[in-house]
């Protein structure tokens, strides 16, 4: 990466120390693993929600599905203030990263703490059911303990994706959708592992116990994040003198603006839409796969296997995406972001609606589950880029934060909306998400979208100097001239 411009000999040697940690691989491959552990411990504490429904929460649905529902709350506060704050921050994104990696970590120790405090608890499976026989009473301290840790778990994720994919985004702009979506894989994989494997160790450790290892890893990981990441905000030589300084005043008035795009809230409503029908499902399918399915541990000796089943139909349902998501990101680069998202969506809610027909049986779920799982992780990347197409530069943090404040908005009543109609009758869980799913394919369909211009052939530097060609708010034209013309944070990553 030696430029001609680089003449001072300071700058020289912090480029070359730097250099490695500046690269497309090093950056895509750390940030997509990071995801990876967010979701790995997220998708772990679905599996068990049927233990802690049982063993804590005294066989309350509501309760165990507010659990969820306080995290789209705190995860949709810190949100929007977080992304103008993190557009504003930009140069100390690593600083921000390395914090919430160990405030996720802190807050599944809240959370497992909550669960030590069933009388009788232990590490192991067989003594706490033992100690837990005819206890039916919800534990108020544990509950409590569950939703402080649960908040600060939702704060600390929500906040670690804004500069991770405000980086990603600003520095493979000609990629975006297919850069997202391979950070999305990152995540895909968590949600593969962390359910399989907790799936396993349902069998030998309480939940609690499982919770307990898995939170100090995110404590144990942060500085590693730190000293990755430290500098991924910071411009390169040169930028500063070509781009205005990013300040809270500036930052304000770039949101204003943004408040003002019509296209932004329609894909912000695409994106609530989702975000309800998915949060709905997966915290109440455990829940299914444990009462309608038979997938628990069974009273005395056995039934160990139906741990592994249920924590593996849980990774069945992301595995697939993992071939998937990039090749529908890259499908949307190229052919246009409508094109993927409404035919996937339509998808999603068929499949959906069927499994209140064929789901009640093993087979058919594990069937269904394999074919949602094409469509049901690959979206939210393209919905990204989607937003990120449409929006003026310097923005990305705060788009971000919008689109995340607005569907936690939707998400956070959808678990106890999902969860009362579940109690009522199974099958309304299919049909309650079939519906969102229409409903968002319904308001997509009359948002205008930038057509698709796929990225150049030559080299990554050919984008340095349009750094200030910003989208029009209002005009697809100029829209289109900016997914066209892309930053100059590309240069650099493809030599």
């Amino acid at each position: 990466m030696a430029h001609s411009h680089h003449h001072h000999s300071p700058l020289q040697v912090t480029e070359e120390h730097q250099g490695f940690r500046r690269g497309a691989a090093f950056i895509i491959g750390g940030l997509t693993s990071g995801h990876g552990v967010f979701h790995w411990l997220t998708q772990s504490f679905i599996v068990v929600l049927p233990e802690v429904r049982d063993l804590l929460l005294g066989g309350s649905v509501i309760a165990t599905t507010s659990i969820q529902t306080t995290r789209e709350v705190a995860s949709g506060v810190v949100s929007l203030p977080g992304g103008v704050l993190t557009d504003a921050l930009r140069r100390h994104w690593g600083w921000v990263m390395a914090v919430c990696m160990a405030l996720f970590g802190v807050g599944w120790m809240l959370m497992a703490a909550g669960g030590w405090t069933v009388p009788g608890s232990s590490w192991f499976t067989a003594e706490q059911a033992a100690a837990s026989e005819g206890s039916g009473d919800l534990n108020v301290l544990g509950y409590i303990l569950l939703l402080i840790g649960m908040a600060v778990v939702g704060m600390a994720a929500s906040f670690w994706h804004l500069p991770a994919v405000a980086a990603l985004s600003a520095q493979f702009s000609h990629r975006r959708a297919s850069v997202l979506s391979f950070h999305g894989v990152g995540g895909n994989v968590g949600d593969v592992i962390g359910p399989v494997l907790t799936g396993l160790l349902l069998a030998v450790f309480t939940w609690q116990g499982i919770i307990t290892i898995y939170g100090a890893v995110p404590v144990f990981l942060a500085f590693l994040v730190f000293w990755a990441f430290r500098d991924i905000g910071q411009h390169r030589h040169g930028e500063e003198e070509q781009r205005p300084a990013s300040t809270m005043r500036h930052q304000i008035d770039e949101t204003k603006i943004l408040m003002h795009n019509g296209r932004m809230w329609g894909i912000t409503a695409v994106a609530g839409l989702r975000g309800m029908a998915y949060i709905g499902f997966i915290t109440v399918l455990p829940l299914y796969l444990a009462d309608e399915l038979g997938l628990r541990l069974l009273d005395g000796e056995g039934g160990y296997e139906n741990l592994f089943y249920r924590g593996s139909l849980i990774g069945l349902l992301v595995l697939v995406g993992i071939f998937a998501s990039p090749v529908m990101g890259y499908l949307s680069d190229r052919f246009g972001r409508k094109l993927v998202l409404i035919p996937g969506m339509a998808v999603l809610a068929v499949l959906t609606f069927l499994m209140a027909t064929f789901g009640d049986n093993l087979l058919g779920m594990t069937i269904l589950l394999a074919g949602l799982g094409l469509f049901l992780y690959s979206d939210q990347p393209i919905l990204t880029a989607t937003a990120m197409d449409i929006v003026r530069e310097g923005t990305a943090a705060t788009t971000l934060g919008l689109m995340s404040t607005s569907r936690f908005i939707f998400s956070a009543v959808s678990p106890l909306i999902a969860g009362a109609l579940y109690t009522i009758n199974p099958d309304n869980l299919f049909y309650y998400t079939t519906a969102l799913y229409v409903a968002a394919i319904v308001i997509l369909f009359f948002i205008r979208l930038p057509r698709a211009t796929p990225a150049p052939a030559g080299d990554g530097h050919h984008d340095h100097g349009h750094q200030h060609a910003h989208v029009s708010q209002e005009s697809p034209a100029a829209a289109e001239q900016e997914h066209g013309q892309g930053h100059d944070h590309d240069h650099g990553h493809r030599h």
